[in-house]
């Protein structure tokens, strides 16, 4: 592979991150109004994220099973594509039921999106012989700054499904435009990394480094869930600025 197809495909797997953190930061500004529309309460609200999450990491093993098959390009083409449209799912939703459909749907290919990108960054770092995943992380942050900062806005000026339809023709453009040019890593023969020792590390800091970035990420969920609810309903903060949390 060339550095110049190595250096475009950096800027499209950043462009992947961006827009897994503009999905993100755009369901922030939306939780508020969801526990609106379906008149639900603390607990029941906490119970609809939980299945978010759940909608995620259950969908992260078989990611990584699927990259090992067909590589993280292809598994990425497929996972923004649809992540980007299923943002409008939970708009969509009339009923619970189908608000729960739609958050494990939402959930599972912001994960699948999530692993593949990730590992379509460790490719370019070593096509390119030099670190970019910090970069592309800052690029998530970004989407999620933008999301979160611009979408409550939107919302407010323009309503719910307006402001959805909005992150859905946005998001699916860059995917549109910048997949194309992610590259395509030398893959290993599915099966062969084990050599019958198991699926599992044996080295416990892999355990200790997991631990950490789940204890890290405990107060971005927090903040991500539950301020803009907060902003909202205890401090009378607009939807607008109730996003805010989010983006800060």
């Amino acid at each position: 592979m060339s550095f110049r197809n190595a250096s475009i495909g950096r800027w499209a797997v950043a462009a992947s991150f961006f827009v897994n953190g503009f999905m993100v930061g755009s369901w922030a500004p939306q939780i508020p109004v969801v526990a609106s529309r379906f008149d639900l309460s603390e607990t029941a609200l906490g119970l609809l994220i939980l299945v978010f999450g759940c909608g995620a990491v259950s969908v992260m093993p078989l990611c990584g099973y699927l990259i090992g098959r067909f590589g993280s390009r292809a598994i990425l083409r497929v996972a923004a594509f649809i992540c980007a449209l299923s943002f409008g799912g939970l708009v969509a939703a009339t009923q619970i039921w189908q608000m729960v459909a739609a958050l494990v749907f939402f959930g599972a290919f912001l994960g699948a999106m999530d692993i593949s990108m990730n590992a379509n960054a460790v490719a370019v770092e070593r096509s390119l012989g030099r670190a970019v995943m910090s970069s592309s992380h800052g690029f998530w942050s970004l989407g999620g700054f933008v999301g979160a900062g611009v979408g409550g806005l939107l919302l407010e000026r323009y309503g719910y499904m307006a402001h959805a339809g909005m992150v859905v023709a946005f998001a699916f453009a860059l995917v549109l435009i910048t997949l194309p040019f992610l590259i395509v890593e030398a893959r290993p023969v599915a099966g062969q990394a084990g050599h019958g020792r198991g699926v599992l590390p044996r080295n416990p800091m892999i355990y200790v480094t997991g631990l950490v970035a789940l204890i890290c990420m405990l107060p971005e969920g927090a903040v991500l869930d539950w301020a803009a609810l907060y902003l909202r309903q205890e401090m009378g903060a607009g939807i607008a600025e109730a996003s805010l949390a989010f983006t800060a």
